[in-house]
Parts: C-alpha cells; sequence; structure tokens
C-alpha cells in the first residue's frame, strides 16, 4: 500500500509505543532533506524521517548513518532545541499522511519549553516543520515563500497549519449518513470517489473498500442505491478497525518471489498472493524499500553503461539498415551477367548505334529480351561492361553478406549485454558487465596515466541449488556464461538458455546422477528468470547436454551453437541462491 493515512496511522502508533518518554541523545541529516533522530527509551532507537520529494518516509532503524562533515543550518537549530529534549507526544491529524512529534526541553536559562517537529508526507509537498509552543515556524527543510504556494507559507515566523485545500472529510469521524451523501451528484468510478472525498485513503486502500463492499469499484458512486452505500460504509468501518484499536498486522505481498506492496492490514485484493508478516510496520518499510533503493541506486549506477550500450546498439543498428540497402542494390547483378552473355551470343546482331538487341534468352524459354546498349561502344564492349559491373556487384555482394553477418553478431552480443545490465542487482555485476565491454573492445580500458587503476573483474557466477540438491550455475554476462559453460560444466551436464532471446547460460552439475523432472523445471526457470523474457509469463527454455554446446572461433563471449536440444514451457521463478 502507498504511504497513505493507514501505514501512517501504523507508523504513528508504532512510534508513540516505543519512543514516547524517550530522550533524543543524538541529531543527524545524513542527506538532504532527511533527520535521523536517535532515541532513548527503554532501548535505544533511531527515528528516520525523510521529506524527500521522490520518496517522503518515516520509520524506526537500527541502522546508522554518516552524516556530513558540516552541519546544514537545520541541523543546528534542532541540535540547539532538541538534543536532550524529551518526546512527549506522537499524533497524527486524523488520517492525514502527517506526523506531530513533540518535545519538552530546557532553554538556557532552565525554563521547560515545548516544541514540535512535524513531518508531512504529501509527495512532492512534503517537508518537515519545526515549530514553537505557540505552532509558530521557526524552521523548515524546504522553505515555502507565497510565490511558491499562495495556499500556506513555510516561512519562519509564520503560523503553522495543516491545509485542507482539498476538503476530503475525515474517515474516521464520519457517519453512516453523511457517508451515503458524499457521493450525491458524483459521476466518478466508487474507488475514485472514496479517494476524492475521504482523507487518507489511497487508490488501493479504496479498491480494498469496494472489494470489502462486493461491490465493483468502477461502478458510478453517485447512482449506487442506499443500501449498496451502506455496505459501502459498513466495509469502509470494518477498514478502519485496526486503525481505531492499534490492532496493525505488517506484511509484504510478492507476486512470483518479487516483492509487490506493503500493507499495515491484510488485504483481500491480494488473496491469491504470497506475503510475509512482520513484526513492525518500520521493519515492513525498511525492507520493501532497502531493496526499491538498491534497484534505484544500481539503475542509477548502471546509467553511463546504459548510455553506452543504447549508442552501440542504435549506431550498430544503422550500420545494419545501410549495409542491407547496400545488399539490396546488388539483386541486379545476375541480370547484368545475363546480359553480358546474351551480347556474346548474339552481339553480331545488333547494328552500330543501336540502344538496345532484341533477342531471345534460352534459360527462360527463348523469351524475347531487350537488352540495353550505350551506342557509342561495340556490342563485344557492352558485354565486357556488364561483365565489370556484374563483378563489382559480386564482389560488392560477397563482402556485404560477410559484413552483415558480423554486424548482426554485434547486435546479438549488445542486446545480450543489454540484458544482463538490466537484471544486474550489485555493484559486483555493474563491474563484470563493466570488465566485459572493455575487453571486447566496446569501451575502453583505463590505461592508467599516473596512478595505475585495477581493471574491473567480470566476477563469479550465481550459485543455486535445487530441491532435489543439484547444483546449478547462472551467468550474469558472457564471461561468467563462458566461465559456466566451458569451465565449470561437463559433457554429461545439462545446460539451459531461454528461446530465441538474449539470457544467461545456466548449467546443473549432475555429477554422474540422474536429473528429476522437478530439477528441469527449476533450473529453466531461473534461466527465464535471469533473461528479456517477462517475468509474468510462461516462456520457452531451450536444454541439452553440454557437450552439444559449440563456439565456433569468430564467435563473440557468450554466444554458442547447438543443434540437438529439448524445450519446455515455464513461468520465470527464482530459487534460494548459495554463497
Amino acid at each position: 500500500m502507498a504511504l497513505d493515512g493507514i501505514t501512517v496511522a501504523a507508523l504513528a502508533a508504532e512510534i508513540r509505543e516505543k519512543c514516547l518518554g524517550g530522550r533524543i541523545t543524538r541529531i543527524a541529516e545524513p542527506e538532504s532533506n532527511e533527520i535521523l533522530l536517535t532515541v532513548r527509551s527503554t532501548e535505544q532507537y533511531r527515528l528516520l524521517l525523510s521529506a524527500d520529494p521522490s520518496l517522503p518516509l518515516i520509520y524506526l532503524t537500527k541502522q546508522n548513518k554518516p552524516s556530513p562533515m558540516t552541519a546544514p543550518g537545520f541541523l543546528m537549530l534542532l541540535r540547539k532545541h532538541l538534543q536532550g529534549g524529551r518526546i512527549t507526544a506522537v499524533t497524527q491529524p486524523g488520517l492525514e499522511r502527517a506526523v506531530r512529534i513533540e518535545v519538552e526541553h530546557l532553554n538556557e536559562l532552565g525554563d521547560l519549553c515545548r516544541k514540535a517537529l512535524i513531518l508531512e508526507l504529501m509527495g512532492k509537498y512534503s517537508n518537515l516543520i519545526f515549530t514553537d509552543d505557540e505552532d509558530r515556524i521557526l524552521d523548515a527543510v524546504r522553505r515555502v515563500p507565497s510565490s511558491v504556494s499562495s495556499v500556506r507559507e513555510v516561512l519562519p515566523g509564520r503560523p503553522y497549519f495543516l491545509p485542507n485545500t482539498q476538503n476530503k472529510t475525515d474517515p474516521l469521524e464520519i457517519g453512516a449518513e453523511p457517508f451515503s451523501r458524499l457521493f450525491d451528484g458524483s459521476h466518478a468510478p466508487l474507488e475514485k470517489a472514496l479517494g476524492e472525498h475521504l482523507t487518507g485513503l489511497s487508490p488501493l486502500a479504496a479498491r480494498e473498500i469496494s472489494c470489502l463492499s462486493g461491490l465493483d469499484g468502477s461502478e458510478c458512486a453517485g447512482e449506487l442505491p442506499e443500501e449498496a452505500r451502506l455496505r459501502v460504509y459498513e466495509a469502509l468501518q470494518s477498514f478502519l478497525a485496526p486503525v481505531r484499536t492499534g490492532d496493525f498486522s505488517p506484511r509484504i505481498y510478492f507476486h512470483r518471489g518479487k516483492m509487490l506492496e506493503f500493507s499495515a492490514v491484510p488485504l483481500s485484493v491480494y488473496g491469491s498472493e504470497e506475503f510475509r508478516i512482520h513484526d513492525s510496520m518500520s521493519e515492513a518499510m525498511e525492507a520493501f524499500f532497502a531493496e526499491k533503493s538498491a534497484a534505484g541506486r544500481i539503475r542509477q549506477r548502471s546509467a553511463d553503461l546504459r548510455h553506452i550500450l543504447q549508442l552501440a546498439l542504435e549506431r550498430t543498428s544503422r550500420k545494419l539498415d545501410l549495409q542491407q540497402k547496400q545488399l539490396k542494390d546488388t539483386e541486379k547483378r545476375d541480370k547484368l551477367k545475363r546480359y553480358g552473355e546474351l551480347l556474346k551470343a548474339y552481339g553480331w546482331q545488333a547494328e552500330p548505334g543501336a540502344k538496345e538487341l532484341i533477342c531471345a534468352d534460352w534459360n527462360d524459354g527463348d523469351r524475347e529480351v531487350r537488352v540495353p546498349l550505350d551506342e557509342t561502344l561495340s556490342a563485344s564492349e557492352n558485354a565486357q561492361k556488364y561483365f565489370e559491373r556484374y563483378q563489382k556487384l559480386k564482389r560488392t555482394f560477397e563482402a556485404t553478406t560477410q559484413q552483415i553477418a558480423e554486424t548482426e553478431a554485434d547486435l546479438d552480443y549488445l542486446r545480450s549485454v543489454s540484458a544482463h545490465l538490466a537484471s544486474a542487482e550489485s555493484e559486483a555485476d555493474l563491474s563484470g558487465i563493466k570488465a566485459e565491454l572493455a575487453e571486447t573492445g566496446w569501451i575502453r580500458k583505463n590505461k592508467g596515466a599516473g596512478r595505475k587503476e585495477k581493471a574491473p573483474k567480470a566476477g563469479q557466477p550465481l550459485r543455486f541449488v535445487t530441491s532435489d540438491g543439484f547444483t546449478v550455475f547462472v551467468g550474469k554476462n558472457n564471461l561468467q556464461n563462458e566461465e559456466v559453460t566451458f569451465k565449470l560444466a561437463s559433457g554429461n551436464d545439462w545446460w539451459f538458455h531461454v528461446k530465441g532471446q538474449p539470457g544467461s547460460h545456466v548449467v546443473v552439475r549432475t555429477e554422474g546422477r540422474e536429473l528429476p523432472d522437478r530439477s528441469f523445471e527449476e533450473a529453466a526457470a531461473l534461466a527465464a528468470w535471469y533473461s528479456s523474457a517477462p517475468r509474468g509469463e510462461k516462456t520457452e527454455v531451450d536444454y541439452t547436454r553440454r557437450r552439444e554446446i559449440k563456439k565456433p572461433g569468430l564467435y563473440k563471449p557468450g554466444m554458442v551453437v547447438y543443434h540437438t536440444n529439448y524445450s519446455m514451457m515455464v513461468i520465470p521463478a527464482l530459487l534460494e541462491r548459495q554463497p
């Protein structure tokens, strides 16, 4: 579920339970728009408050983060007023996506003062605002002048208030009759109408409420009868029951082994999906966003490689188009040769200065053919000219055919590298792909001007174990594919690869044993997973004995041929990885 009012309520309840009465012993600003509070209560907790517009977050974490060498001004202000202070309240206004943390502290004169730190988790409008005991703004992570927002200024000295620009109703306070009137005159579908009229409901929460009511979320809300609206209200109250009681059940839902969504409550819309329950909402969110942020970080780090590959693919594709056009221009070579042969046979019939020769083609049932002539040349000279043009086009055809084969091999190779880059999961994967591109000449190797840098390594293939105990190796780049196929595998081992698409070489070590059907299916599913095939769809995978795999001498890394194989249809899936 998105970071909506229900998730924020679960987080606020957890922070209240663990940090209420605790003292703030340390304040850090590891990144821009992000504050990390260390709170000493019954235990030590770290509370992450992030107002990042792309990913606002709040949760308790065990991870520490280093601070910058120079403390920003907002951080210095928080340290001056809040360090050593005691948390006296953690609240959420209604089901708004905001958390208010109130702190008691002693000022320089020893007087007791109260301050508040308010995190607003509202997408690009997210902010972290620091106020005094009269709710006047002392400062904010992001100052907002009137030139930016006409609704509310966020500047020191201005009064703090939570804007209600959308005029939504708090679902925790609404009764059955006012709820029923909400939809009067509405032309929106039920799911959309719930989000438009009620605070704190994400699209997923609205879909869940529609599902609980037994109604189709695409039905027009304004046309629902009174009885149906009452069912929706009852479903809403059932959905919000954990918010009232604090009985949350944090979990992460998975689809085919991949994280799908996190939620503070059970979701019937994901009833058929796997899920993992966590001890706290913070733990669930940290696990979920750790994977998301890791994927984002890898994608950011791979941007240069993706740019290089994209340019190489575009350049190679244009080159192939030109070569194919050039090859098409050679299609008339046989016709030119035939004209020369006809002139050799019937040239004596041509009159001096004639522009064409009409004769019978004995290879085409004596069909009449018109052979164009250069009137300034004799028939034999015209024949010689046709033969010269034929030889030139023949040489062009032979050379271009070879060039097209090489260019197509380059395209296949670059597509395979792109597939490996798309499935890269770590810095080691990126380093291996970079090493491969350097070795094959697509990027320059470091030449060590000054301090010599180590060349990146191809890394080690992934290792898995099937349910029946067979070891499986998977290459994450083409150099690893070479190692998996030609070094780690023996002739009787089984080799797997997705059919007709770029992907990893997968080898199952048999060690002289018969491979069960289940291991065949698991290895094929791995080959489909580590390929460019869609993750959720059935994919055809080829498999054969390793001894059937050949690599001709001029083939690029990871490019092989095989002529004897079996195939199976599988859905891409992972196995438990081994170190």
